[in-house]
C-alpha cells in the first residue's frame, strides 16, 4: 500500500488561504471545518467519490463555483484536499488514530485570536444552516461559552455538515452509531430540549476534564464510527439468479437442443 503523505503546517495554512479566496458570494469551509468534513465523508456507510464531496467544500448552501474560476487555484485546492483525505483515511485504518485540525484558543491576543473567534462564529453559522436543513429553528443556535466546545466546534461543525450533506450516516438505525454521534455532537450548540438533556447526561457521566482529553475522545469516536460503518461501506451485492443454475447436461437455455456443456457452456 502506498503511503499517503499528510500536509505540512505550511500547506495547511496555504489551504486555508486558498479556501478564503473562494469567489464571493460563496461561503467556503476553513481548514478546520474542512478537516471535520473530510472525516464525516470517510465514515459514511457508502464510498463517496470526490466529484460528489468536493463541490460542497466551496459553499455551505451548495452553490456551484462560477464557470470562469481559476483552474490553477482549483487544481491546487483539490490536490491538497485529496492528500489530506487520503492521509486521514490511512491513519484511521492502519493506526486507529489521526490528528485533527482544531483551533488553538491559547493563541496570543491579536490577529490569531481574532481569526479563531471568526472561525467559531463561522462554525455556528454553519450549524444554523444545518439546523435549518433539518427543519430546526436556526435562531436556536448560540455561540458557546465553554472553551473546549469553542475549540472543537469548527471541526465538529464540519463533520456535521458532511453528515447533513450526505444523510446516509444519520439514516442508519443503529444505537451504537447514534451513541457515537452524540459523543461528537455534544460539542455543537444544543438546539432542542432533547439535545440539551443528552449533552447534560454526557457531561455528567463522561466529563471531559481538558482540551487534550476532549480531542482524544473525538479521535476515538470518529475511528469507532469508521469501524461501525466499514462492513456497509464495502458491502458488495451478490448477483442473484432469477432462474436455477443450469447443469452441464441440461438443455442449453438458447433453445439449440444441444446440452449446455456442448453449447454456451463450452465457451
Amino acid at each position: 500500500m502506498s503511503i499517503a503523505h499528510d500536509l505540512s503546517d505550511a500547506e495547511f495554512d496555504e489551504l486555508d488561504d486558498l479556501l478564503a479566496a473562494t469567489p464571493e458570494p460563496l461561503e467556503p469551509l476553513d481548514a478546520s471545518m474542512l478537516d471535520g468534513y473530510l472525516a464525516g465523508v470517510l465514515v459514511q456507510p457508502r464510498l463517496i467519490p470526490i466529484e460528489e464531496w468536493l463541490p460542497p467544500v466551496f459553499d455551505y448552501e451548495g452553490r456551484p463555483l462560477p464557470a470562469d474560476v481559476d483552474p490553477a487555484w482549483l487544481a491546487r485546492i483539490r490536490a491538497l484536499v485529496e492528500r489530506r483525505f487520503a492521509s486521514l483515511n490511512q491513519s484511521m485504518l492502519e493506526q486507529g488514530w489521526f490528528y485533527p485540525v482544531v483551533l488553538d484558543l491559547d493563541a496570543e491576543a491579536g490577529t490569531d485570536a481574532e481569526e479563531a473567534a471568526e472561525k467559531v462564529e463561522d462554525a455556528v453559522e454553519a450549524a444554523a444552516d444545518a439546523a435549518a436543513a433539518e427543519g430546526t429553528d436556526p435562531d436556536a443556535v448560540q455561540l458557546p461559552d465553554d472553551p473546549i466546545t469553542r475549540a472543537l466546534l469548527p471541526w465538529v461543525g464540519g463533520f456535521e455538515y458532511a453528515a447533513v450533506t450526505f444523510p446516509d450516516l444519520h439514516e442508519q438505525a443503529d444505537d451504537n452509531i447514534n451513541a457515537l454521534l452524540a459523543r461528537l455532537y455534544r460539542h455543537l450548540p444544543a438546539e432542542t430540549p432533547e439535545e440539551k438533556e443528552i449533552v447534560e447526561t454526557l457531561n455528567r457521566e463522561h466529563p471531559l476534564k481538558n482540551i487534550d482529553e476532549a480531542i482524544e475522545d473525538l479521535i476515538l469516536t470518529v475511528v469507532d464510527l469508521q469501524e461501525a460503518t466499514e462492513a456497509e461501506r464495502y458491502h458488495v451485492e451478490q448477483v442473484r439468479r432469477d432462474a436455477p443454475k443450469l447443469g452441464r447436461n441440461d438443455p442449453c437455455h438458447c433453445g439449440s437442443g444441444k446440452k449446455f456443456k456442448n453449447c454456451h457452456g463450452a465457451a
